[in-house]
Formats: structure tokens, C-alpha cells, sequence
């Protein structure tokens, strides 16, 4: 492949000050980006036509947006909030593509969800298997909501020649992610509800389901890598799985977490709450032969930094409330 130019680059990042932007933010620097503008929700609020045709006026002559904003949470925040998740995400993705193509934005880098696939895909999931039946029911408007900015790339492509790309990241972790309780998706809920057992010196921790379902992660700077790759190299409407082509099960992630935190207490298994979409893991082919992407980051050596970021950030937090 011959050498992209980011120097030429002027990028818009929605989402850029949030666990995956601001990985990204620093991969894009790091590559000489001319240009970085990351807009904030108190500044432009994306669900809104005339806020989002304002962020394309205050910054002419964008050459390229990079679509990471959006309202996401685990299982618990999907069954309480489905309706805004559907909502958010929906007016997001359409007004920023729309928007873009109007303004002349050479390319939209749309970033999708592996939420979208159908519940029961086989795996590993192939992007071919997108459109085989209903996503899992918990998180389906947020994954349907995100599909739906595919289907208006595709069309843009098709009607008006528009370079609008869609990658579909697997599970993503690392520092920098969302412990709330309330928010946070599998890896960050474990490793916190283990570490705050040890310092309250209590015996077990409760986990949703039975702990059966399988899930593939990516570690976040091994993300952002795959992101900036498909973002200068990639222009096809085909979407593209981004993840590691690894699977294990939520009973086996909470054992690997509880040894590396040292948590010697009982793990749990809540069966009165959802286990989510049985069985996660990528095909990721096609995005190693279409932009060269694999994940470098192994399992562990990703699980060891953001246990060691979550610690150092209760050490500060502890430090700063005793002050």
C-alpha cells in the first residue's frame, strides 16, 4: 500500500473525548494528522440538524469524519434505555453522514457495532451472516439503530458516488474505559466488582447469568490502529468486522480476572438476569487482507494495563477526597 497522507488531513472525530476517541485522537497524532477537531456534546449536540450543519460550517474544508460518538452501555443500560439508544444513535449516524456528503467531506469512516448481527449467528461471525435474522433482543435498537448508518453508506455509495466506509469493532477494553456500574460493559464491571470486594474484605461477588456465553475482545489501542488503517486504506462499502478472532466465556473471563486481580473469593451466577447474545467471535479476514489490520495486544498483557490504569485511578481519586 503506498503511504497515506494524514499531514493533508483535516478530521472531525465525534466522540473524541471518550474511551476509544481519545486512544484514536492519539494513534491520529501520532500518524502527523494535520488537523484533529473533536467536537464537544456541550458545543454541538449531533442529534440535532442545525447543530451538526454548524460543526461543518465552523470548520470548513474537512476532509474526513470518524464517527465514534454514541450513546452505548452494557446489558442493564440496553433494557432500561432502548428507546434512547435507538433514538441517539439513529439521528447521530444520519444527520452526520448527510451532513458530511453536503459539505464535500471527501470520506466517512462510520463506526458501527458487532450488536448488529443477528442473534443466533454462526461463528465466527462473517459479515456476509449480517442480514440472517434478528440481533439479540437486549441490545438490538442500539445495533439496529447503528446497521441503519450502513444501509444509508451503502446508498450514499451507491446514489451519489459517496466514499462512506463501516467498520463493526468486536467488544472493546483497555484504559481509559467506563467502570460505572450502571454503563459499563462486561470486562470493566468485573474487574471492579472484584477489586471493591478485596478492599471491603467481602467473600464473593454476583455476576449476571450463568456465565455460558461466549465473547471476543480488542484491546482499544489495538482498535484505534485498525480504525486509522481502515480510515486511509479502506474504500469499499462492504462493512468489516475489527477484533482479535478469539473467544472465551464470561465464566472463563471472570476466573482469568479474578486471578489476576487476586481475588480468591466466590464468583456467583445470577441466572435470574439476561446472559445477552449466546455466542460471540469474528471472522477478521477481511479486515487483514483489505487494510493489513491484526491485533498485536495479547489477552492478558491487555487485562494487566487496564487493571493496573482502574487501581491507579481509585489511588487518585482516594488521594484527592482525603485532601
Amino acid at each position: 500500500m503506498a503511504a497515506f497522507d494524514w499531514q493533508q488531513q483535516k478530521i472531525i472525530v465525534t466522540g473524541g473525548s471518550g474511551f476509544v476517541g481519545t486512544h484514536l485522537v492519539a494513534q491520529l497524532k501520532n500518524l502527523g494528522a494535520g488537523e484533529i477537531i473533536v467536537p464537544r456534546s456541550r458545543d454541538y449536540d449531533l442529534r440535532e440538524q442545525a447543530q451538526v450543519k454548524r460543526l461543518f460550517a465552523d470548520h470548513p474544508d474537512t476532509t474526513m469524519v470518524i464517527h465514534l460518538a454514541a450513546t452505548v452501555g452494557g446489558i442493564g443500560a440496553n433494557r432500561k434505555h432502548p428507546g434512547t439508544f435507538a433514538y441517539d444513535n439513529l439521528m447521530m449516524g444520519t444527520l452526520l453522514l448527510e451532513q458530511a456528503r453536503l459539505a464535500g467531506v471527501a470520506k466517512f469512516v462510520g463506526i458501527g457495532t458487532i450488536c448488529s448481527y443477528p442473534k443466533y449467528t454462526p461463528v465466527p461471525f462473517r459479515e456476509e451472516d449480517l442480514w440472517n435474522g434478528y440481533p439479540e433482543e437486549t441490545n438490538a435498537p442500539y445495533g439496529l439503530a447503528k446497521k441503519m448508518l450502513l444501509v444509508q453508506s451503502q446508498a450514499y455509495r451507491a446514489e451519489f458516488g459517496y466514499n462512506a466506509i463501516h467498520i463493526m469493532p468486536t467488544n472493546l477494553y483497555g484504559p481509559g474505559d467506563d467502570f460505572d456500574l450502571e454503563t459499563s460493559h462486561v470486562i470493566p464491571a468485573l474487574i471492579r466488582k472484584m477489586i471493591e470486594a478485596q478492599e471491603q474484605g467481602i467473600d464473593h461477588v454476583v455476576l449476571w447469568g450463568d456465565g455460558s456465553p461466549t465473547r471476543e475482545f480488542l484491546y482499544v489501542k489495538d482498535a484505534a490502529e485498525g480504525i486509522a488503517l481502515a480510515a486511509a486504506y479502506y474504500n469499499s462499502g462492504e462493512p468489516v468486522n475489527l477484533g482479535s478472532g478469539m473467544e472465551i466465556s464470561i465464566r472463563e473471563l471472570a476466573e482469568k480476572i479474578a486471578a489476576l486481580v487476586g481475588f480468591e473469593g466466590e464468583l456467583r451466577w445470577d441466572t435470574t438476569k439476561p446472559n445477552g447474545q449466546p455466542r460471540r467471535c469474528l471472522d477478521v479476514s477481511r479486515a487483514e487482507r483489505e487494510f493489513g489490520f491484526r491485533a498485536r495486544t495479547s489477552f492478558d498483557e491487555g487485562l494487566k494495563d487496564t487493571i493496573a490504569w482502574y487501581r491507579a485511578q481509585r489511588v487518585a481519586a482516594n488521594s484527592i477526597t482525603a485532601s
